[in-house]
């Protein structure tokens, strides 16, 4: 037999256009039994007491009465759209959604399994049903649907009681409002590892109830055209026709509903329905229904009463396209009629032609014909409106992204992050935004997926396509939302008017032209994601592995100009080699491929800085490759993980690199250790990274590896700063900057050049030269935005230091942007300690503690300690200052709690703080205690400003104590301190923590 791609009939062998639609079968049969993943509902129908019923039946009568079941079962299934796959026993399994996908088989499913149930006692049986939905393979040999959801459908109807039917969750979210169901305890059933939520069917509605509404965005211009064409039918007492396309859910109902609110009208609908018995004229039969109007022509009043089905008179169509004119001309001589047709893509040609003709001949009548269809209503009446004065269509658009953030706003309050999240996958389409706004409401965690009724609407959009329209827009999926025609062509090489084929997906609304990539090409863009995503999942994972691989090789040849050549061949050589893993059949070579391809595209990531997605695309390199066969790739790795906080990603890598069976891998894992201790355990930093950076370094020496010993250079340097000793970090920091230069690898040169800012700023380098030094670091050429953002740090800082925090407060600004826009996560949140501390030099205590807490809650949230335990010490100075003093302690117990013993800073500027509150409190002695152990951890270090800030809350609690004269010798030393730094300008912070005047130069 011969299947329909169009409506899915069963043909004779020898039928050449479809005996049900008259759509041309040519390669039908090819198309319907080819392979595909479909999401259908299958219902399974069993007899209940089967096994008694043979017992007491005679088994002629019995077979006889199977035979009835049987034939009444199918005749059920078929005429509501569905396929039966096979009959086992006594019972029946059937599919819908197979060979064609409707957007409403999950209803018809659940309609057919209704009257299935409903029918069986006057066969003297009762039968138990149970439907589910889900991804099924169809088309294989066997033809028959398999796959999960199949096995939970018939695992729900052995449970179902007799004369009831259970439907699974699936199911219910793609008939949602049009049943009522009474959801039961989850059941365990063979072969799920966990319970699975099921409902028993209550009952089926005619018509499911509305969600409220939301109010009209856009379509200003469409809704003047509308009222323009009333208008003129009252004017000129004429029939209009105003036929409103769009896809589904792009909102010609609600523009619909916006007119006929502000009508003086009588108003009249029909809808044209996509299945079922006598449907040609349905939208016609419920039109007559609401106008209650009889024509005063007996001929006329004939046909209508056939139509109506109150007499079995014969008529044909034209007499009916009459009747129902003179039947409208009739009532709008009353008043102005509208006449409301909706889904006018499915109508049948006879109704189709009705229309028209009203149309045509109508006359001295006002009547607005409305029409509303989707795009594929041009593909069955090309002509339709064509050279008719009296008719206009429009195309409505998406939204725009602004018209859809309005609407977002109509129907809920979210952060801007989720808004912005929905406006990109509803793309403009009004239904989209309000079922995604429900699933996300619905949801636990606030997630965003595409609702099941949206993936059902394009499943069975596309599967209404002709056969080589369908493979052409497969073809495009593979190479993603925007593909070329060569691409196309060169994927499916059988189909020989594939150019043809693309204009006809652009007037059918699915795909439009874009601009290419590849010079002398076509591009196209997928209307929708969505549209693009269905048409990929509908194909076999072992189909979507042969084309990745054949659309890499021909990028490979086409696309070689290509900046992202890399990354996109890897990812098609990836998703290739992933498939044919997950199907049993492994290519190594094949892998090996995507895995160099990625990781060069990882390597090129991280020369334009890109730590986010260097880190994607590495990993994804070292994911594909056993280990042991890795090394290099996780080598480059590791550099971008100690940036975006991926510590448990980076622990694994050192694991991994230190187990190798390559000696320089593993003297790569051992200096990549200390990164990870000062995230994770700053306490191991100077117990150990001296002697790890010591170890690797004379692995590196012997090899000459250039690169690893400027890493080594940089273990040390992490080992000398976490004790905050800038005079030898700048010496480890010379060594890397020298290897780095020397081993020719421009990701470890801007590395090197970015480093050591904080020698400018925290160290003794007084400010003026700092300042020359920072400018010299800008002045470098193709600099990078690390070395950008390293120069505007330290500018910013000294300028702050110099009484100019205005235009220093802007530039560190500046910097910690940069910061963002490289994906480095943990300098991003750690990089407020610089203006923070400019921001106490500049009265603003409450603007430091709300950038110190916000530094704390990001760096807790990837977990990192080392710069966590430094902000907490900053915030508690900063709430000291504040006016906060138990905030201020809390925070700085928990600083020393984390902190390594030997993260002196941390001690010197946690205790400053302490011993200012403890002082306000008049507990002077242990004031005293605390102020002189915060300046033992301060001179642990070689930062001046720091030292000077434990002598000044020293100052203060001599002072307060009476020892005047100790507590000027003490606050003069801090004033020196101030002064040698260069911070002249920001002397009256050390007044504010001594609690006096400075004494006089």
């Amino acid at each position: 037999m011969r299947i329909c791609a169009t409506c899915g009939h069963e043909n004779n062998e020898t039928a050449k256009f479809c005996e049900e639609c008259g759509a041309a079968l040519d390669g039908a049969q090819a198309w319907a039994s080819r392979e595909q993943r479909k999401t259908v509902t299958v219902l399974f129908c069993d007899v209940a007491g089967s096994t008694a019923l043979g017992e007491s039946t005679d088994p002629e009568a019995l077979r006889a009465l199977l035979a009835r079941y049987f034939e009444r079962m199918r005749q059920i299934v078929e005429r509501h759209g569905g396929t039966v796959e096979k009959f086992i026993g006594d019972a029946v399994m059937a599919v819908f959604g197979v060979p064609v996908v409707h957007e409403d088989d999950a209803l018809r499913a659940v309609r057919a399994a209704v009257e299935m149930r409903d029918s069986l006692p006057e066969l003297g049986v009762q039968a138990r049903l149970g439907l589910n939905t889900g991804e099924v393979v169809t088309g294989t040999a066997e033809r028959l649907a398999t796959g999960d959801a199949v096995n939970v459908a018939a695992r729900l109807e052995q449970a179902a009681p007799p004369g009831e039917i259970l439907i699974g969750h699936n199911t219910l979210a793609l008939v949602g409002l049009s049943v009522e169901v009474e959801a039961l305890e989850p059941l365990a059933l063979k072969g799920k590892t966990e319970p699975v939520q099921v409902y028993r069917l209550l009952e089926v509605l005619e018509e499911a109830p509305r969600r409220s509404e939301a109010p009209m965005v856009g379509r200003a211009t469409e809704l003047r055209r509308l009222r323009d064409a009333f208008e003129q039918a009252e004017l000129d007492r004429s029939c209009q026709l105003f036929t409103i396309l769009g896809s589904a859910g792009v909102g010609k109902s609600r523009l619909t509903a916006e007119l006929i609110a502000g009508l003086d009208a009588t108003v009249i609908r029909g809808r044209c329905l996509s299945y079922g018995e006598g449907i040609t004229y349905w939208p016609l039969v419920e039109a007559l229904l609401q106008l209650e109007t009889r024509p005063d022509d007996d001929a006329a009043a004939a046909a209508i009463a056939s139509v109506l089905g109150e007499t079995d008179e014969p008529t044909t169509p034209e007499e009916i396209a009459w009747a129902f004119r003179k039947t409208l001309e009739q009532r709008a001589a009353e008043g102005a009629l509208v006449c409301v047709f909706d889904d006018l893509h499915w109508a049948e040609p006879a109704f189709l032609d009705l229309v028209e003709h009203v149309a045509d001949l109508s006359r001295n009548a006002p009547i607005l014909l409305l029409c509303l269809a989707r795009p594929e209503l041009l593909d069955r009446r090309p002509g339709w409106g064509g050279g008719k004065l009296n008719a206009t269509t429009v195309l409505l658009e998406p939204l725009s992204a602004a018209e859809t953030d309005e609407l977002i706003d109509h129907l809920g309050e979210m952060d801007q992050q989720l808004k912005t999240r929905i406006r990109e996958a509803a793309e403009g389409n009004p239904l989209f935004v309000e079922e995604m706004l429900v699933m996300v409401r619905e949801s636990e965690d606030g997630e965003i997926v595409v609702p099941p009724s949206i993936q059902a609407l394009l499943a069975a959009r596309l599967d209404q396509l002709e056969a080589a329209e369908r493979v052409v827009l497969e073809r495009g999926a593979i190479e993603g939302n925007v593909f070329h025609r060569g691409a196309v062509e060169a994927l499916a090489p059988e189909e020989r008017q594939a150019p043809q084929r693309l204009l006809a997906l652009v007037r059918k609304e699915l795909i439009r032209p874009e601009r290419p990539h590849i010079p002398g090409d076509d591009a196209f863009r997928f209307r929708h994601l969505l549209i693009r995503d269905a048409a990929y999942d509908a194909l076999p994972k072992a189909t979507r592995a042969g084309l990745h691989e054949r659309f890499a090789l021909w990028l490979e040849e086409y696309g070689a100009d290509l900046v992202e050549l890399d990354e996109i061949v890897g990812y098609h050589l990836e998703q290739a080699a992933l498939y044919r893993a997950e199907l049993g059949a492994p290519d190594e070579k094949l892998t090996a491929r995507a895995a160099q391809r990625l990781h060069a595209a990882g390597r090129r990531a991280l020369l334009r800085e890109d730590a986010i997605a260097a880190v994607n695309l590495l990993s994804r390199s070292t994911d594909l490759v056993r280990p042991g066969a890795r090394d290099q790739a996780l080598i480059d790795l590791a550099v971008p993980l100690t940036s975006t906080g991926d510590f448990e990603r980076l622990r694994s890598t050192v694991d991994e690199l230190k187990a190798s069976g390559d000696p320089g891998a593993r003297a790569y894992g051992r200096v990549y250790e200390v990164p990870l201790w000062q995230a994770v355990d700053p306490g191991l930093v100077v117990a150990r990274g001296a002697v790890a950076a010591t170890e690797a370094g004379a692995v590196f020496a012997e090899l000459g590896d250039e690169r690893g010993l400027a890493l080594a250079a940089l273990a040390r340097f992490d080992v000398e700063w976490i004790q905050s000793r800038s005079i030898p970090a700048h010496d480890a920091l010379q060594d890397m900057r020298e290897h780095a230069f020397r081993s020719g690898d421009p990701v470890i040169v801007r590395r090197a050049l970015a480093r050591g800012y904080g020698i400018l700023m925290f160290g003794y380098v007084p400010a003026d030269e700092a300042l020359r030094e920072s400018e010299q670091l800008a002045e470098i050429p193709d600099a990078g935005l690390q070395i950008r953002a390293a120069s505007l740090v330290v500018k910013g800082y000294l300028l702050g230091l110099q009484g100019r925090f205005t235009e220093g407060l802007e530039l560190m600004g500046e910097e910690r942007r940069l910061l963002g826009e490289l994906g480095d996560r943990v300098m991003y949140a750690a990089h407020v300690h610089g203006p923070c501390t400019i921001r106490l030099f500049a009265g603003d205590a409450q603007g430091a503690v709300d950038e110190l807490r916000e530094s704390v809650r990001e760096l807790e949230e990837i977990g990192e300690e080392g710069f966590r335990s430094t902000s907490l010490a900053f915030l508690a100075l900063a709430l000291q200052a504040a006016g906060e003093p138990d905030d201020a302690e809390r925070a700085a117990f928990e600083s020393e709690e984390i902190s390594a013993p030997d993260d002196y800073i941390n001690f010197a500027i946690g205790r400053t703080a302490r011993a200012l509150i403890l002082a306000d409190r008049g507990e002077l002695t242990e004031a005293e205690q605390v102020a002189r152990s915060a300046i033992e951890y301060a001179f642990h270090t070689d930062f001046p400003l720091q030292q000077a800030d434990a002598l000044a809350a020293l100052s203060r609690v001599l002072r307060s104590s009476g020892r005047e004269a100790e507590a000027d010798d003490t606050l003069s030393q801090a004033v020196g301190l101030y002064e040698a730094k260069g911070a002249d300008a920001c002397l009256h912070r050390l007044s504010e923590i001594a609690g006096t005047p400075l004494p006089a130069a």
